[in-house]
């Protein structure tokens, strides 16, 4: 039996000196595999991946068995060469350097170094890209990190599969198989799943170039196809968005038509006083400011307020009175709780300064100071208004 499988007679020693190093190597060929494949499974399924569970353990232990005999059937026969016995069958040490030498091995090994050269330059570019998110400490340092991880995992693992698909047809065509049906299936896959999943794919698309653009970032106050409310999270699929409510809107990225981010770095708060035409708008637009000035100086209102309030002027004339917008520039989410501070002063500010705010009342009733005043009521001769008080204000309750 031993002189069908070896040319000459059996040496234990060099047969021991073979064996036992092949068997080493194999033994740390299907760890390595095994720990690999393991890396590879919890980062496929992240926090999912239970290592204990049978329907892991088995998996890993046929990988890792595969991984042995392989390096067995390969190492073993040169090795038993290189100790002096000669096997007369098997993978013989001069077929393996000729392979290894005569190109193919070379370039199996240039595949392989290149590839993983690429995805590992791939994968220190994206930490570098999220560790330099995160360098900040504005307010917007946690969202622009959360968004760097968000679009380095994605181009990771984009790169990553693409790399070694790639690497292994380019393996495949080193062993002349034949990888023509592999790239059909592959175009023909491609096409059924553009077809019939191309609404996804846009949806991804769409988020990517969301989140790449900072056009919406989680907390932010947007108006949605219509659908206004606070933005709960961004995904690359999906919108979630909460009204006011408390209905939960989600919109698919590829369908989001009008998109209206109400709290991008600041926002403004837009007031319309009404004055009387007879009272001096010059007037109003200094007790306006006053008022604006002094909320501005409370310490519970100055952290809201970015910039003192702009008068914008006189913007329009109604049938009783002259409405003067302005607006206060403050921080995102917080203009209605300023704006409603500031209307609660001016009601104040403009009772104590004795500047009524107008009203609509009768034709018949002539504010003091018009021509056609017949009275001290403010009335005409020849109507009186019951409970309209002088200078078109409410009478007191």
């Amino acid at each position: 039996m031993w002189r069908r499988l070896f040319d000459d007679p059996l040496d234990a020693r060099a047969l021991l000196l073979a064996i036992v190093p092949t068997l080493l190597a194999a033994w740390l060929a299907a760890r390595y595999v095994r720990r690999l494949a393991l890396t590879g499974l919890r980062k496929l399924l992240r926090d999912t991946l239970a290592a204990s569970s049978p329907h892991v353990v088995r998996p890993l232990q046929l990988v890792a068995a595969a991984a042995f005999l392989f390096v067995v059937a390969t190492v073993l026969v040169p090795a038993l060469e290189i100790a002096g016995v000669r096997p007369r069958v098997g993978m013989h040490l001069g077929t393996v350097a000729d392979w290894v030498l005569g190109g193919s091995g070379l370039k199996v090994v240039l595949i392989v170094v290149l590839a993983y050269a690429i995805v590992k330059m791939t994968t220190l570019l994206v930490h570098r890209f999220e560790y330099e998110m995160t360098l900040a400490t504005d307010l917007d340092a946690l969202e622009r990190a959360k968004r760097a991880r968000t679009l380095g995992s994605v181009v990771r693992n984009v790169t990553t599969a693409l790399v070694v698909s790639v690497a292994l047809v380019m393996v495949l065509d080193v062993f002349h198989v034949n990888i023509a049906p592999v790239l059909t299936g592959a175009g023909i896959l491609g096409l059924a799943v553009g077809f019939g999943a191309q609404t996804l794919v846009r949806d991804i698309i769409s988020g990517f170039f969301l989140i790449l653009e900072d056009q919406l970032r989680v907390g932010d106050m947007a108006a949605i196809n219509g659908v206004s409310g606070i933005v709960e999270a961004i995904n690359l699929r999906t919108i979630v968005l909460r009204d006011v409510e408390g209905t939960v809107h989600v919109f698919p990225t590829g369908a989001v038509n009008t998109l209206a981010n109400r709290s991008k770095e600041y926002s403004y708060y837009v007031i319309d006083v009404a004055i009387s035409y007879y009272q001096d708008p010059d007037r109003v637009a200094e007790l306006i400011r006053s008022t604006a000035a002094a909320m501005q100086a409370d310490p519970k209102y100055a952290p809201l307020i970015l910039e003192p309030i702009e008068i914008l002027g006189i913007d329009a004339f109604t049938d009783w009175s002259a409405q003067m917008k302005a607006r206060i520039k403050t921080v995102p989410l917080r203009q209605w709780d300023v704006g409603r501070e500031l209307r609660r002063r001016l009601m104040k500010a403009f009772a104590e300064a004795g500047l009524p705010i107008p009203f609509p009342v009768p034709s018949t009733a002539v504010p003091p100071g018009h021509p056609e005043k017949g009275s001290d009521t403010g009335l005409t001769p020849s109507a009186k208004v019951p409970g309209v008080a002088q200078g078109g204000a409410r009478p007191p309750v």
